[in-house]
């Protein structure tokens, strides 16, 4: 805890050693707010002196798991250490310490609750008197639970910060992707991980998106994975049913060769669960690639709580991205005509008045065609409605294959369509791709395994040279077409340019 090393004050503390072992905890527990390791460095010379100290463990109980985690020692390690601690828990709270040959176990206790096991071993424990390890139990208790206390602290802020931001950026996402990428971010900076990496799983559960964090090559590493089946990995198998996986050393664990773990070269790693309404959607993985690291009961409460709140952002996200998808759906029925998919009137509207107006401003051009198919009658007359549609739905290809991409084709209803040219066309381009499009339409098509012949009239008007507005613009058109449907006679149709009106 950032204190400064105790001062052994054994050789000049006058009197009995315990005596001055309790001055000199007295003394050192009122300036300092040390570490477990400080206070068993500053018995330890007292205790060699008193009793024949050899070696020293304080063991911390987690209370989440009930495990005694070794946490600051002197001397060599015993190899029954663990067992003769842990057998303090055999006998009551406020019995004496438990003493098995050189080894004594003291409980350490504060608050009624049990944090932690000092171990000793010596030549002469039994000389130590009762007040003596009443104090060093409480010493020892003591710290043991402001350490607690502390890491507890930092651990609700550090989740807390963690939360925040998470939901923060989550709740921005537009899409489930992109919430996967906040989140996996956010977990790698949590756990303080080297690596970590983002799969996304579809309706099938096979692997369709990947994402990386702290990798040099990025995603290029996982292309091999994108399609394969997500139960294939032992690491999503583990977390499928929504509860993260910690491991320690992955040489001990079950992993798919050519993984995620193994593709990051992973030593320790973090598996969290992705879940949503539907279950589990995806994986987020976080690790170590240069060390094992022995994962806490905290680090566990954390994975939990990142998949529990993942869980909302990525919900929230996908509802979003629904909620946009419908919305375009929409807008794009709302201006696209149903059967062939080309725009509609309202939008050839909007984009001709536009055109125009550019057009106005810049000194440009703009040409509007309307077609009318001939012949078109006869084929749903003879060879039905359903035949009529998909003679419609293959002129609707034909005429997207005669304009650039800027150009609109729309179909207004029925069988007539409308070409508005943007950009900055003259009379002889304008006549160039009607021209086309009567070529494309006498072209034979392939109806229900028969082939059928239809023409198109296609009438041209231009801005300015035929109209001031897109009104005037669509009536030249829309004159210039009948003209030219009166005025051919085969079916396979022409084109004529409309005239201004002298008046």
């Amino acid at each position: 805890m950032g204190a400064a090393p105790a001062t052994p004050v054994a050789h000049s503390a006058p009197g009995d050693p315990q005596d001055a072992l309790l001055a000199g905890l007295v003394a050192f527990m009122t300036k300092d707010t040390p570490s477990v390791q400080h206070v068993l460095d500053l018995v330890e010379p007292f205790l060699q002196k008193a009793a024949g100290l050899t070696a020293a463990t304080v063991f911390e109980l987690d209370s989440e798991t009930g495990l005694l985690n070794p946490t600051a020692r002197v001397g060599a390690a015993g190899g029954r250490d663990l067992l003769t601690a842990g057998k303090v828990f055999r006998m009551a709270a406020g019995a004496a310490p438990l003493v098995d040959g050189e080894r004594m176990a003291i409980r350490l206790r504060i608050g009624g609750q049990t944090v932690g096991v000092l171990l000793l071993t010596g030549t002469d424990l039994t000389a130590l008197r009762p007040e003596t390890l009443s104090s060093l139990a409480l010493h020892f208790a003591t710290t043991l639970q402001g350490i607690a206390a502390e890491k507890q602290r930092q651990f609700l802020s550090h989740v807390s910060t963690t939360i925040r931001r998470l939901f923060e950026q989550g709740m921005a996402a537009t899409s489930v992707e992109a919430a996967g990428r906040t989140l996996v971010t956010c977990s790698a900076e949590a756990f303080r991980s080297d690596f970590a990496a983002l799969c996304l799983v579809d309706g099938d559960g096979n692997i369709r998106y990947v994402h990386s964090v702290g990798l040099p090559d990025g995603d290029t590493r996982f292309r091999h994975l994108i399609g394969s089946a997500a139960t294939d990995s032992p690491v999503w198998r583990a977390i499928s049913e929504g509860q993260p996986a910690l491991v320690s050393d992955s040489t001990a664990a079950a992993v798919l060769t050519g993984g995620f773990v193994r593709t990051m070269g992973l030593k320790s790693y973090i598996a969290i669960p992705m879940m949503s309404g539907q279950g589990c959607v995806g994986m987020i993985l976080c690790g170590d690639a240069d060390r094992t690291r022995d994962w806490t009961s905290r680090d566990r409460i954390l994975a939990e709580q990142l998949s529990v709140e993942g869980a909302l952002i990525v919900d929230s996200a996908g509802m979003r991205q629904a909620a946009q998808a419908h919305v375009a759906q929409l807008s794009h029925q709302a201006f696209h005509d149903s059967l062939t998919g080309l725009p509609n009137r309202s939008y050839l509207l909007e984009r001709a008045e536009h055109a125009v107006a550019s057009a106005a401003s810049t000194g440009g051009r703009v040409a509007l065609m309307l077609l009318d198919l001939n012949g078109f009658k006869e084929v749903n007359d003879t060879a039905g409605h359903q035949a009529g549609d998909e003679l419609l739905q293959q002129v609707a290809k034909r005429l997207l294959g005669t304009v650039r991409d800027n150009d609109v084709v729309s179909r207004l209803g029925g069988d007539e369509f409308a070409i508005l040219l943007t950009h900055d066309p003259d009379e002889e381009i304008a006549t160039r791709v009607a021209g086309r499009i009567v070529d494309r339409l006498r072209e034979p098509f392939g109806i229900d395994g028969a082939q059928v012949r239809i023409g198109g009239s296609v009438g041209i008007a231009l801005y300015p040279d035929d109209a001031d507005a897109y009104d005037d613009l669509m009536r030249g058109a829309d004159t210039a077409m009948y003209d030219a449907k009166r005025e051919t006679k085969e079916l396979g149709g022409g084109s004529r340019r409309a005239q201004r009106d002298a008046a």
